[in-house]
Protein backbone atom coordinates (compact mmCIF):
# COMPACT_ATOMS: atom_id res chain seq x y z
CA UNK A 1 0.00 0.00 0.00
CA UNK A 2 1.24 3.44 -0.89
CA UNK A 3 1.86 6.27 1.56
CA UNK A 4 2.86 6.35 5.21
CA UNK A 5 2.41 3.65 7.81
CA UNK A 6 -0.05 5.52 10.01
CA UNK A 7 -3.51 4.03 10.20
CA UNK A 8 -6.99 5.37 10.70
CA UNK A 9 -10.20 3.37 10.68
CA UNK A 10 -13.65 4.18 9.37
CA UNK A 11 -16.70 2.28 10.57
CA UNK A 12 -20.00 2.23 8.72
CA UNK A 13 -22.70 1.70 11.33
CA UNK A 14 -25.56 3.78 9.95
CA UNK A 15 -27.87 0.96 8.90
CA UNK A 16 -31.30 0.53 10.44
CA UNK A 17 -31.05 -3.24 10.96
CA UNK A 18 -34.42 -3.93 9.37
CA UNK A 19 -33.99 -7.71 9.20
CA UNK A 20 -33.19 -7.89 12.91
CA UNK A 21 -36.28 -5.79 13.60
CA UNK A 22 -38.37 -8.14 11.51
CA UNK A 23 -37.09 -10.92 13.75
CA UNK A 24 -38.40 -9.04 16.80
CA UNK A 25 -35.06 -7.83 18.06
CA UNK A 26 -35.72 -4.28 19.20
CA UNK A 27 -32.15 -3.41 20.16
CA UNK A 28 -30.47 -1.22 17.52
CA UNK A 29 -28.19 -3.42 15.42
CA UNK A 30 -25.09 -1.52 16.50
CA UNK A 31 -25.79 -2.43 20.13
CA UNK A 32 -26.75 -6.07 19.59
CA UNK A 33 -24.40 -8.17 21.68
CA UNK A 34 -22.23 -11.08 20.57
CA UNK A 35 -20.64 -12.88 23.51
CA UNK A 36 -21.79 -10.04 25.74
CA UNK A 37 -20.23 -7.21 23.73
CA UNK A 38 -22.09 -4.77 21.43
CA UNK A 39 -21.22 -5.10 17.76
CA UNK A 40 -20.02 -1.50 17.57
CA UNK A 41 -17.72 -1.91 20.58
CA UNK A 42 -16.26 -5.12 19.19
CA UNK A 43 -15.57 -3.40 15.87
CA UNK A 44 -13.88 -0.36 17.42
CA UNK A 45 -11.71 -2.47 19.70
CA UNK A 46 -10.57 -4.69 16.84
CA UNK A 47 -9.68 -1.63 14.77
CA UNK A 48 -7.59 -0.30 17.64
CA UNK A 49 -5.90 -3.67 18.13
CA UNK A 50 -5.03 -3.63 14.42
CA UNK A 51 -3.12 -0.39 14.92
CA UNK A 52 -5.65 2.36 14.26
CA UNK A 53 -4.72 5.55 16.09
CA UNK A 54 -8.02 7.26 15.32
CA UNK A 55 -11.49 5.95 14.48
CA UNK A 56 -14.27 7.70 12.56
CA UNK A 57 -17.73 6.18 12.85
CA UNK A 58 -21.02 7.06 11.22
CA UNK A 59 -24.32 6.12 12.86
CA UNK A 60 -27.89 7.05 11.99
CA UNK A 61 -30.00 9.61 13.84
CA UNK A 62 -32.98 7.26 14.15
CA UNK A 63 -31.58 5.55 17.24
CA UNK A 64 -29.97 8.27 19.40
CA UNK A 65 -29.01 5.69 22.02
CA UNK A 66 -26.26 4.46 19.68
CA UNK A 67 -24.59 7.87 19.44
CA UNK A 68 -25.05 8.32 23.17
CA UNK A 69 -23.36 5.00 23.87
CA UNK A 70 -20.40 5.96 21.69
CA UNK A 71 -20.05 9.41 23.24
CA UNK A 72 -20.14 8.21 26.83
CA UNK A 73 -17.92 5.15 26.48
CA UNK A 74 -14.15 5.43 26.95
CA UNK A 75 -12.30 4.22 23.86
CA UNK A 76 -8.58 3.42 23.45
CA UNK A 77 -8.14 6.10 20.74
CA UNK A 78 -9.94 9.32 19.70
CA UNK A 79 -13.36 8.65 18.18
CA UNK A 80 -14.81 11.00 15.56
CA UNK A 81 -18.57 10.55 15.39
CA UNK A 82 -20.86 11.40 12.49
CA UNK A 83 -24.59 11.19 13.25
CA UNK A 84 -26.55 11.13 10.02
CA UNK A 85 -29.07 8.87 8.34
CA UNK A 86 -27.88 8.29 4.78
CA UNK A 87 -29.64 6.72 1.78
CA UNK A 88 -26.94 4.10 1.25
CA UNK A 89 -23.76 2.53 2.56
CA UNK A 90 -21.89 4.36 -0.18
CA UNK A 91 -23.09 7.73 1.09
CA UNK A 92 -22.13 6.69 4.62
CA UNK A 93 -18.64 5.99 3.30
CA UNK A 94 -18.51 9.40 1.65
CA UNK A 95 -19.53 11.11 4.91
CA UNK A 96 -16.37 9.73 6.51
CA UNK A 97 -14.05 11.31 3.93
CA UNK A 98 -13.03 14.37 6.01
CA UNK A 99 -11.59 12.04 8.64
CA UNK A 100 -9.92 9.53 6.32
CA UNK A 101 -8.57 11.50 3.37
CA UNK A 102 -4.94 11.97 4.40
CA UNK A 103 -3.58 8.48 5.03
CA UNK A 104 -4.30 4.80 4.31
CA UNK A 105 -7.29 3.58 6.27
CA UNK A 106 -9.23 0.56 7.34
CA UNK A 107 -12.93 0.46 6.53
CA UNK A 108 -15.24 -1.85 8.45
CA UNK A 109 -18.92 -2.63 8.59
CA UNK A 110 -20.38 -3.07 12.04
CA UNK A 111 -21.96 -6.46 11.37
CA UNK A 112 -18.84 -8.41 10.35
CA UNK A 113 -17.72 -10.90 13.01
CA UNK A 114 -14.20 -12.28 12.76
CA UNK A 115 -11.68 -13.79 15.18
CA UNK A 116 -9.80 -11.35 17.43
CA UNK A 117 -6.41 -10.59 15.92
CA UNK A 118 -7.47 -11.30 12.34
CA UNK A 119 -7.79 -7.63 11.46
CA UNK A 120 -4.20 -6.91 12.49
CA UNK A 121 -2.97 -9.72 10.26
CA UNK A 122 -5.10 -8.42 7.41
CA UNK A 123 -3.55 -4.94 7.69
CA UNK A 124 -0.06 -6.42 7.65
CA UNK A 125 -0.86 -8.46 4.55
CA UNK A 126 -2.61 -5.58 2.80
CA UNK A 127 0.42 -3.33 3.17
CA UNK A 128 2.46 -5.82 1.14
CA UNK A 129 0.53 -4.88 -2.01
CA UNK A 130 2.86 -1.98 -2.77
CA UNK A 131 0.92 -0.52 -5.69
CA UNK A 132 -2.56 -1.06 -4.26
CA UNK A 133 -5.31 1.53 -4.18
CA UNK A 134 -7.34 -0.87 -2.08
CA UNK A 135 -7.35 -4.36 -0.62
CA UNK A 136 -10.58 -6.23 0.12
CA UNK A 137 -10.78 -8.95 2.73
CA UNK A 138 -12.32 -12.01 1.07
CA UNK A 139 -13.52 -15.40 2.20
CA UNK A 140 -14.57 -18.70 0.65
CA UNK A 141 -17.31 -19.06 3.27
CA UNK A 142 -20.69 -18.14 1.77
CA UNK A 143 -23.68 -17.64 4.07
CA UNK A 144 -25.29 -14.52 2.66
CA UNK A 145 -28.43 -13.86 0.64
CA UNK A 146 -26.57 -11.48 -1.66
CA UNK A 147 -22.84 -12.22 -1.51
CA UNK A 148 -20.54 -9.83 -3.33
CA UNK A 149 -18.60 -12.09 -5.66
CA UNK A 150 -15.33 -11.30 -7.39
CA UNK A 151 -12.69 -12.68 -9.71
CA UNK A 152 -8.93 -12.15 -9.50
CA UNK A 153 -5.85 -12.69 -11.60
CA UNK A 154 -2.86 -14.78 -10.49
CA UNK A 155 -1.56 -11.85 -8.40
CA UNK A 156 -4.89 -11.51 -6.54
CA UNK A 157 -5.71 -8.26 -8.29
CA UNK A 158 -9.47 -8.05 -8.71
CA UNK A 159 -10.46 -8.16 -12.37
CA UNK A 160 -14.23 -8.25 -11.94
CA UNK A 161 -16.61 -7.73 -9.04
CA UNK A 162 -20.33 -7.36 -8.55
CA UNK A 163 -23.48 -8.22 -10.46
CA UNK A 164 -21.70 -9.64 -13.51
CA UNK A 165 -19.99 -12.37 -11.45
CA UNK A 166 -22.38 -15.28 -10.99
CA UNK A 167 -19.96 -17.83 -9.56
CA UNK A 168 -16.64 -17.35 -7.81
CA UNK A 169 -14.30 -18.83 -5.25
CA UNK A 170 -14.31 -15.70 -3.10
CA UNK A 171 -16.79 -13.19 -1.73
CA UNK A 172 -16.09 -10.02 0.24
CA UNK A 173 -15.81 -10.39 4.02
CA UNK A 174 -16.88 -6.94 5.24
CA UNK A 175 -13.64 -5.06 5.83
CA UNK A 176 -11.22 -3.24 3.58
CA UNK A 177 -7.95 -1.30 3.41
CA UNK A 178 -7.88 1.76 1.16
CA UNK A 179 -5.65 4.50 -0.07
CA UNK A 180 -7.58 7.80 0.21
CA UNK A 181 -7.27 8.26 -3.57
CA UNK A 182 -10.43 6.17 -3.94
CA UNK A 183 -12.39 9.21 -2.77
CA UNK A 184 -11.48 10.85 -6.08
CA UNK A 185 -14.35 8.86 -7.58
CA UNK A 186 -16.97 10.26 -5.22
CA UNK A 187 -18.53 12.80 -7.57
CA UNK A 188 -18.69 10.44 -10.53
CA UNK A 189 -20.30 7.79 -8.33
CA UNK A 190 -22.95 10.30 -7.28
CA UNK A 191 -23.48 11.40 -10.87
CA UNK A 192 -24.11 7.78 -11.81
CA UNK A 193 -26.59 7.55 -8.91
CA UNK A 194 -25.11 4.46 -7.32
CA UNK A 195 -27.24 3.20 -4.46
CA UNK A 196 -24.81 0.88 -2.66
CA UNK A 197 -21.16 0.65 -1.65
CA UNK A 198 -20.79 -2.52 -3.72
CA UNK A 199 -21.55 -0.49 -6.83
CA UNK A 200 -18.75 1.88 -5.86
CA UNK A 201 -16.35 -1.05 -5.55
CA UNK A 202 -17.37 -2.25 -9.00
CA UNK A 203 -16.77 1.26 -10.32
CA UNK A 204 -13.25 1.34 -8.86
CA UNK A 205 -12.33 -1.92 -10.57
CA UNK A 206 -13.84 -0.79 -13.87
CA UNK A 207 -11.87 2.48 -13.67
CA UNK A 208 -8.69 0.38 -13.35
CA UNK A 209 -7.91 1.24 -9.76
CA UNK A 210 -5.52 -1.35 -8.37
CA UNK A 211 -7.82 -3.28 -6.06
CA UNK A 212 -6.56 -6.56 -4.60
CA UNK A 213 -8.09 -9.40 -2.59
CA UNK A 214 -6.65 -10.90 0.59
CA UNK A 215 -8.12 -14.15 1.88
CA UNK A 216 -8.96 -14.00 5.59
CA UNK A 217 -10.83 -17.23 6.27
CA UNK A 218 -14.32 -17.54 7.65
CA UNK A 219 -16.27 -14.52 8.89
CA UNK A 220 -19.91 -14.20 9.91
CA UNK A 221 -22.28 -11.33 9.11
CA UNK A 222 -24.96 -10.51 11.67
CA UNK A 223 -28.00 -9.62 9.57
CA UNK A 224 -30.85 -11.71 11.00
CA UNK A 225 -31.54 -13.01 14.54
CA UNK A 226 -30.15 -16.48 13.80
CA UNK A 227 -26.80 -14.96 12.87
CA UNK A 228 -26.18 -13.96 16.49
CA UNK A 229 -26.08 -17.59 17.57
CA UNK A 230 -23.97 -18.48 14.51
CA UNK A 231 -21.46 -15.78 15.38
CA UNK A 232 -21.20 -16.86 19.01
CA UNK A 233 -20.75 -20.52 18.09
CA UNK A 234 -18.13 -19.52 15.52
CA UNK A 235 -16.07 -17.56 18.07
CA UNK A 236 -16.48 -20.16 20.81
CA UNK A 237 -15.36 -22.85 18.39
CA UNK A 238 -12.11 -20.94 17.99
CA UNK A 239 -11.62 -20.70 21.74
CA UNK A 240 -12.95 -17.17 22.30
CA UNK A 241 -15.51 -16.56 25.03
Amino acid sequence: MKGDTSLKAGIIAAGLGERLKQGRIDTPKQLVKVLGEPLIARTIKEACAAGATEVACIVNDVYPEVAEYLRFTAWPVPLQLVVKTTPSSMESFFELEPYLNNSPFLLLTVDAIFPPGLLKRFVSSARKFQDADGVLAVTEFVDDEKPLRLLTDEHMRITEIGATVNESRFITAGFYFFDPSVYNEKEEARTKKFTAFRQFLTHLVEKKYRIYAEEVGKTVDVDVPGDIDKAEKFLKGLGFE
